[in-house]
């Protein structure tokens, strides 16, 4: 696989943004929950090197990112998002193995992840174990599966 895992550009924010929206729309989300949480799926550029995201990149297309968020010793993967077109090709696999390695290399110990329920599969596979379940920060009365992954030194 030609994929070269590197950090996203400010100039990029825009196109993860809308990764993000066609991910999450991918799930079986309609319009209107896509709007409820447009906010929370829009990276800005000013953001992008705060946030740590990294992206996949085949070729100048980004086919996934990731977001590693939070400070010293318990870190945040925040977003996590792959081209809907790419799912099934082991972009999700390899980006979050490298968010990993660069939590591990930042000093973090532990990463959260507060899953999309249809993505909880998926961070179980990789080793991450369901702690509770925490309130969506865009759709009221929604719950989603709060995780830990730990990092191995």
């Amino acid at each position: 696989m030609d994929v070269l895992i590197r950090h996203a550009w400010a100039t990029e924010a825009e196109a993860l943004t809308d990764l993000s929206l066609r991910s999450q729309a991918h799930g079986g989300y309609d319009a209107d929950f896509l709007e409820a949480c447009r906010d929370e799926l829009t990276v800005a550029a000013h953001e992008v090197a705060r946030r740590r995201a990294m992206v996949a990149d085949r070729d100048g297309r980004i086919l996934g990112f990731t977001t590693l968020e939070g400070e010293l010793p318990v870190g945040v993967l925040g977003m996590m998002f792959v081209d809907p077109q790419a799912i099934g090709r082991g972009i999700g696999r390899l980006l979050f193995e490298r968010t990993i390695a660069a939590g591990r290399d930042f000093g973090f110990t532990r990463l959260t992840i507060d899953a999309d329920p249809n993505a909880e599969p998926f961070y179980r596979a990789m080793g991450a174990v369901r702690i509770g379940t925490v309130p969506s920060g865009s759709v009221p009365g929604r719950v989603l599966p709060q995780m830990i992954v730990t990092i191995k030194r």
